[in-house]
């Protein structure tokens, strides 16, 4: 049997107050009804329409998880998992009521293997929580999305950042995972060996599934060695052009940046005016190696000569915590200082992702767009595998900038996969990418996708209304 999102209808009054009746009978946690509650728990970081479950409840264990789904089946409600609320394409919404599930409770870490550079931790974990952990057993995980997220959104979400070029995304920092089916039955996808050949790999099919297939309720990770030397530096120049250009000759030499960042002239500006930094207002690139005293040099130093021949300035490098922390968290600050640039709007935030020898000519063209528009916005970067991110400064409140902020997106999403790339590097599906998978995708891969939610989640409970695109009516 399939439920299609075309006759979902949000349960009745006396359907919620059965439900919630129900949860807390089952669980240890009281289960909210309550509005400001609700809001939390629902999109806001979209120019989409804020959309909140009808009740929120807050497991404290992988089984609590599982009576939860269990009852949703039952009465037919649909199941949100919600981490630390930081994605940005709609995942969160919930447009046909239902339960969120808060997964804040559950941020036990379970085991630390630091002999096998690896540790399992519950969902709720935030990436910051682990580390502090970590810190005394000289270890880190390395993904970073910017914000505090928890382990288990970002893994739902295949989580990317700043150091992806050199540490991977989360799809490979990901061994397994234990999770809950709509059925209510408790999976453990993998062990935690680093290579198996033993089966269908269910690991990578949960990973960025958005909770549509199963909700992640534990992940055993990959771990690196702390390095013994880090450098972060900068480099300005005169033209995005020439600054990709730097990046990507950078890749391609073999240089083995950890971190590698695009700032365009808008941003630096932001960023000079939030973070009392004082740079060049021109496209800015930051860096970041690890290794040994020595290989950290030879990196920074041959940087400096690819930088030279694009046309780029002097490459100033630090090895200070002090220095480095303050260039990084400017660089994370860049989402509340491009709002500065135009006092009191909302901020939409889009990315994709091309090929590392196109980006150049995509930023470049995704640049004209915005100046043709008339729209303020910034761009930034982890250029060094090809993604990038616009923020746009928006009024919510006129219809005009929406529709002018949705023809951009899409222009820019169409632009980047006519050059190979893909409508979002990081940033996942949801609500606002999701009319774009078709085109993306195709027909027939739609339909593979299709099948396997049908397969996983018959009853269209599991986060509805998000990833796979509505099929169009039938004549």
């Amino acid at each position: 049997m399939n439920i299609s999102n075309a006759r979902r209808v949000r349960p009745s009054a006396e359907a919620i107050d059965a439900l919630r009746a129900e949860l807390e009978s089952r669980i240890s946690e009281k289960v909210s009804a309550n509005d400001a509650m609700r809001a939390q728990h629902a999109n806001t970081l979209t120019w989409g329409l804020s959309e909140p479950p009808d009740l929120v409840a807050y497991p404290v264990s992988t089984e609590e998880v599982a009576t939860i789904v269990r009852i949703a089946g039952a009465h037919r409600a649909p199941v949100i998992a919600f981490g630390a609320g930081t994605s940005l394409e709609g995942h969160l919404n919930a447009p046909f009521g239902g339960i969120c599930i808060d997964m804040s409770k559950m941020n036990r870490i379970v085991a630390v293997h630091s002999e096998d550079l690896d540790c399992t931790v519950e969902a709720g974990v935030t990436r910051q929580q682990l580390n502090h952990h970590l810190r005394d057993v000289g270890l880190f995980f390395p993904i970073d999305p910017g914000a505090d997220a928890t382990i288990g959104g970002m893994a739902a979400t295949r989580a990317s950042g700043t150091n992806a070029v050199r540490y991977g995304t989360m799809r490979e920092a990901v061994l397994a995972v234990t999770a809950v089916l709509a059925n209510g039955e408790i999976i453990r996808t993998a062990s935690r060996a680093r290579k198996s050949s033993a089966g269908y790999d269910l690991t990578r099919l949960l990973i960025g599934s958005e909770g549509t297939l199963g909700i992640i309720t534990e992940v055993s990770l990959r771990l690196h060695g702390i390095p013994e030397t880090v450098s972060s530096g900068i480099c300005s120049f005169p033209t995005v052009n020439a600054a990709c250009g730097a990046a990507i000759s950078a890749i391609q030499s073999g240089i083995p940046v950890a971190r590698i960042e695009l700032l365009d002239e808008m941003q630096v500006k932001a960023c000079n005016l939030y973070s009392g930094l004082d740079l060049p207002e021109e496209p800015l690139l930051m860096l970041e190696f690890h290794g040994s005293p020595q290989g950290v040099r030879e990196q920074s130093e041959r940087f400096g000569e690819i930088a030279g021949e694009c046309g780029g300035g002097r490459f100033t490098w630090v090895t200070q915590p002090e220095e480095r922390s303050r260039l990084w968290q400017a660089r994370h600050d860049c989402h509340w200082a491009s709002k500065h640039l135009r006092p009191g709007s909302d901020s939409i935030v889009t990315d994709v992702c091309v090929p590392i020898s196109r980006l150049a000519d995509c930023v470049e063209l995704t640049k004209a767009d915005l100046i043709e528009s008339g729209i303020v916005a910034t761009i930034v970067g982890h250029v060094g595998d090809g993604n990038f991110h616009v923020q746009l400064m928006i009024d919510r409140q006129d219809p005009a900038e929406l529709t002018a902020c949705d023809a951009l997106v899409a222009r820019l999403v169409h632009r980047a996969l006519a050059m190979g790339g893909t409508s979002t590097g990081e940033h996942g599906v949801g609500q606002m990418k999701r009319k774009f998978m078709l085109a993306e995708h195709g027909a027939a891969t739609i339909e593979a996708m299709r099948a396997v939610k049908m397969a996983l989640d018959p009853l269209g409970i599991l986060n509805p209304g998000k990833m796979i695109p509505e099929r169009a009516p039938e004549r």
